[in-house]
C-alpha cells in the first residue's frame, strides 16, 4: 500500500509513443456522457442531468475531456509525419465510416421499427430521405424522424452528434495551422489556447454571446479545450503533472466560480487529470491499455439506445434505463470497432495516396516545428 501511494504521488512526465492510458480514459469519458444522458432521456429534459462539479454536468465535462485529449493526440498526429494529406485521410476515416453506418442504422432500422407511421409513409418521408445528407454534412445532426420517439420527452434520435461538427472544425484548424506555418514555434500552439480563453472571458463579461448564435459560443468553448491539449503537446517536454494539482485547481475553480474565468480554470483541472491519468506508471493496470477503442461507438450509439428503451418501456427509472442501454450500446460499439472502424483505419494509407492523386508527400523536417 505504501509503495502504491508513493507511486501515485510521484510527478508524472508526458511521454511520446503509445505507452499511455488514453484508450481506457476515452471509454471513461464516453461512459460519463451515457450517465448524463440517461438522466436527460429518463427524465425527459436535458435540464434533468445532474451537476458533476459546480454547475458543470456529466456530459459537459466529459465532452471537454474528449476535446482536450483530442487536441493533444491530433496535434501529435499532425506533427509526427508532417503530411497534411495523410492527416486529412486519417481524420475522415476516423469519423465518417462509423458515422455513416450509424446514420443508416438509426434511420432505416431503428426508425422503421419505432415509427408510428405506416412503413412506406415513413420510408418515403422527406425528413427520412434527407437525414444522411443533413447529418453527414453536420448541417443538422438531431435526427428528428417522423413518428419516432414522439412520446418521449426528447424527440431526437441521435442528439450527441452535434459536437462532431466542432471536432471537424478543430481538425481543419490543425491542418490549416500546419500548412500556414503556424506550428513552427511553441508559442503559436500556446496561442491556440490563450486566444479563445480571452475571447470567452471578454465575450461572457460583455454579454456578446447573448446576441450571437449559440454555435459561436460552443465553438469558443471547444477551442479552449482543444487548444489546451495542443499547447500541452507543444510544451510536453517541460510539463510534469502531480496528483495534488487536480484538487488545487478544483479549489481554485470553486473560489472563482462566479466569474467567467472559471471555464478556463475548469479546463486546466480536467487537463491535469487527463495527463496525470494517461501517463501514470501503473503496471498492474497495463491490461487496460489493450482495450479496444470503443469510445466513439459508445458515444454515437448510446442516445438512440436510451431513446428506444424509453419508448418501449415508458416510466423506466434512470438506473434501470442505464442498466438496459449500457450493455446493448457496448455491444454495438464493439461491433462498430471490429467491423467498421478498425478495418477503415487500416486503409488510411491507400486513402491518403488516393487523395494526393499518387503524388509523393513533401519531405518533412521535424526539427523545423515546435522551436522554442
Amino acid at each position: 500500500m505504501d509503495i502504491s501511494r508513493k507511486r501515485f504521488g510521484r510527478p508524472v512526465s508526458i511521454r511520446d509513443g503509445h505507452d499511455n492510458f488514453f484508450t481506457p480514459l476515452r471509454l471513461l469519458f464516453a461512459l460519463l456522457v451515457v450517465i448524463g444522458h440517461a438522466y436527460a432521456v429518463g427524465k425527459g429534459s436535458p435540464d434533468a442531468e445532474p451537476q458533476l462539479f459546480l454547475s458543470y454536468t456529466f456530459s459537459y465535462m466529459a465532452v471537454n475531456l474528449f476535446f482536450i485529449t483530442s487536441g493533444f493526440l491530433v496535434t501529435k498526429s499532425m506533427l509526427y509525419r508532417g503530411d497534411p494529406t495523410l492527416f486529412t485521410a486519417s481524420r475522415l476515416i476516423r469519423i465518417y465510416p462509423a458515422l455513416i453506418v450509424h446514420v443508416l442504422f438509426v434511420v432505416f432500422i431503428v426508425g422503421t421499427f419505432m415509427s408510428d407511421l405506416p412503413l412506406w409513409a415513413y420510408l418515403s418521408h422527406p425528413d427520412v430521405l434527407s437525414q444522411p445528407i443533413r447529418v453527414l454534412s453536420f448541417f443538422n445532426t438531431d435526427m428528428i424522424l417522423p413518428g419516432v420517439f414522439a412520446d418521449n420527452g426528447e424527440p431526437y434520435a441521435s442528439a450527441p452528434l452535434w459536437t462532431l461538427r466542432f471536432e471537424m472544425l478543430c481538425y481543419i484548424g490543425t491542418v490549416l495551422a500546419f500548412t500556414l506555418g503556424l506550428m513552427r514555434r511553441k508559442w503559436m500552439l500556446l496561442a491556440q489556447f490563450v486566444v479563445p480563453s480571452i475571447i470567452w472571458i471578454v465575450g461572457q463579461q460583455s454579454g456578446t454571446f447573448e446576441h450571437l448564435p449559440a454555435s459561436l459560443e460552443n465553438m469558443i468553448r471547444f477551442a479552449i479545450a482543444y487548444g489546451l491539449g495542443t499547447a500541452i503537446y507543444a510544451y510536453r517536454d517541460r510539463i510534469t503533472v502531480s496528483l495534488w494539482m487536480i484538487p488545487a485547481l478544483a479549489l481554485l475553480c470553486w473560489l472563482i466560480r462566479d466569474i467567467e474565468a472559471v471555464e478556463v480554470t475548469m479546463n486546466l483541472m480536467l487537463a491535469a487529470f487527463v495527463m496525470w491519468a494517461a501517463f501514470l506508471h501503473a503496471p498492474r493496470f497495463d491490461a487496460l491499455k489493450r482495450l479496444p477503442d470503443m469510445s466513439y461507438g459508445l458515444y454515437i450509439y448510446h442516445w438512440v439506445i436510451l431513446q428506444t428503451a424509453m419508448a418501449l418501456w415508458p416510466g423506466l427509472s434512470v438506473i434501470a434505463l442505464f442498466a438496459i442501454a449500457l450493455p446493448i450500446t457496448l455491444g454495438l460499439a464493439w461491433l462498430s470497432w471490429i467491423w467498421i472502424e478498425k478495418p477503415a483505419l487500416a486503409r488510411k494509407g491507400p486513402f491518403s495516396d488516393w487523395l494526393r492523386f499518387g503524388r509523393e508527400p513533401k519531405p518533412f523536417d521535424r526539427n523545423a516545428v515546435l522551436i522554442d
